[in-house]
């Protein structure tokens, strides 16, 4: 069971982002991501919005216990080669503790704003997929050829490797049946996904992408699920929380990460450390 908080970094400034992240790092909490926009969403698209991964950076050097990541990377942003580098120096600014976070994209308006190409979903998520392949190559082999349809390496090194052998934790996140839930299954240690509030459709998500495991030949247990969980449905007495994540873990997931926009609510952060992660990590 781990417990993470993700800090939305739109709409705040460093010191306030710097100052939640320490803080879950001293509660206790396993896990504290970021996001990766360059415009704020879900508010409008003005107003000031950090960039994840040099963000990302300062809060792993001054964090020291919690593991860091972004929730997750937009693969149409970076090139995965380039993507490959940053995630390896991360990981060792931190001494070992990126997860690294990746998804196909999805916020069109951020694309047209600056000139990025979008493609269709079906596109996107094939490009994911090939990114997936180059990032690990690139983690672990001493120079990198590939040839794809959209990536293409010759002879590239990536030194120094990650501090984490073979590479940084891949969290995958998305939902699409086709192409991001079989690549989750495949190649992902966390898979974080978005499956509503309904108890029922959370295990019937959690028990399809478990026989899409099995299929190409992994232990489900294998791949964390991992959901978000916002206030609201943190909200009620500590036996009321305590029973509706009690229902999520017995519907399959085991990594909840507290959703936390601006001005961030260190009280619900308190709350979680001090009401339920222990009753969990003692069961």
């Amino acid at each position: 069971m781990r417990f993470g908080v993700h800090i939305v970094p739109q709409h705040t400034t460093y010191a306030e982002i710097l100052q939640t992240a320490r803080e879950a790092d001293e509660l206790g909490f396993d896990t504290a991501f970021l996001f990766d926009h360059f415009m704020p969403i879900n508010s409008g698209s003005t107003g000031p919005c950090f960039e994840g991964w040099t963000l990302l950076s300062a809060v792993a050097a001054q964090t020291k216990r919690v593991k860091v990541g972004l929730l997750v990377t937009g693969n149409t942003y970076r090139n995965p080669a380039i993507l490959a580098k940053m995630a390896a120096t991360v990981d060792h600014v931190s001494n070992g503790r990126l997860i690294l976070g990746l998804g196909a994209g999805w916020f069109e308006l951020e694309h047209t704003a600056y000139g990025i190409p979008f493609y269709t979903p079906g596109e996107r998520a094939k490009r994911l997929s090939e990114s997936v392949a180059v990032i690990k190559q690139l983690f672990t082999q001493p120079k990198s050829t590939f040839t794809g349809k959209y990536y293409q390496l010759k002879d590239a090194p990536c030194e120094p490797k990650p501090v984490q052998k073979p590479y940084p934790p891949l969290l995958i996140g998305g939902m699409g049946p086709k192409r991001v839930q079989p690549l989750a299954a495949r190649h992902a240690d966390i898979w974080h996904f978005f499956p509503g509030e309904d108890t029922q459709t959370v295990k019937s998500t959690c028990d399809n992408f478990d026989k899409l495991c099995q299929k190409v030949g992994r232990d489900p247990a294998q791949v964390e699920k991992s959901i978000s969980l916002d206030g609201q449905q943190l909200a009620g007495s500590t036996d009321e929380v305590r029973d509706r994540v009690k229902a999520l873990v017995d519907a399959g997931v085991h990594h909840f990460i507290v959703s936390l926009s601006p001005p961030y609510d260190r009280a619900l952060m308190q709350r979680v450390a001090k009401d339920v992660i222990p009753a969990f990590r003692s069961a």
